[in-house]
């Protein structure tokens, strides 16, 4: 089961497929960041990693 690299909390396969970068790095879910702002957080935190 894939996992958050930002806090390691388990995530979907479908979560994953859908928010996962091109490198398949999964930097912001549910229970990190606030649901409606997720792909942008995971924008910002891509900018910085």
């Amino acid at each position: 089961m894939p996992t958050c690299d930002h806090c390691g909390s388990h995530v979907s396969e479908r979560f994953a497929r859908v928010f996962a970068d091109v490198e398949g790095r999964i930097l912001a879910c549910p229970n990190c960041s606030a649901n409606a702002g997720i792909a942008e957080v995971a924008r910002q935190r891509t900018r910085t990693a």
